[in-house]
């Protein structure tokens, strides 16, 4: 019965020794936050530097990397912003070319369309009319007070 007693005793006190001390996978995880603190410190302060800010602190050497690096970042902002106007030209100028194109054939369209020469009234399209005049109106309508002319007259 006293070796039981003693056991329990030892077993609870190896117990009570094991939770006072922090465990190696929370060392380790409290190591490892503790680095990742310091490089986010780190990395803010940079951030800050580049900003032009907290630049108190920075020797003549550490100003004349820091404008080094500000401006390779300025020259590739440049030259990608560059790039992309290029593309943007080149889109717009292409872009053009087909609506010249389809300007050209729409009106090459429009050119073989029958049209009505005043009182000779074309068959497909009655209401088209070259001169500026309205069209004469259609049989059996009454149109003494309203009149709509759409477009400008074609150039003769």
């Amino acid at each position: 019965m006293r070796q039981v007693i003693e056991r329990r005793r030892l077993q609870s006190e190896r117990i009570d020794g094991l939770e006072g001390a922090p465990s190696v996978e929370l060392q380790l995880e409290s190591a490892t936050h503790s680095v990742l603190s310091k490089e986010i410190a780190e990395k803010t302060q940079e951030l800050r530097q580049l900003r032009g800010e907290d630049l108190h602190g920075l020797n003549l050497d550490q100003l004349k990397q820091l404008e080094k690096l500000v401006q390779g970042g300025l020259s590739q902002i440049s030259e990608t912003k560059d790039e992309r106007f290029l593309k943007e030209i080149s889109t717009l100028e292409k872009k053009g070319a087909e609506l010249k194109e389809e300007n050209l054939i729409l009106k090459q369209q429009v050119e073989k369309l029958p049209l009505v020469v005043k009182g000779q009234p074309s068959e497909p399209f009655p209401h088209l009319h070259k001169s500026g005049d309205p069209p004469p109106p259609p049989q059996g309508y009454n149109t003494s007070d309203i009149s709509l002319t759409l477009g400008l007259p074609f150039p003769s």
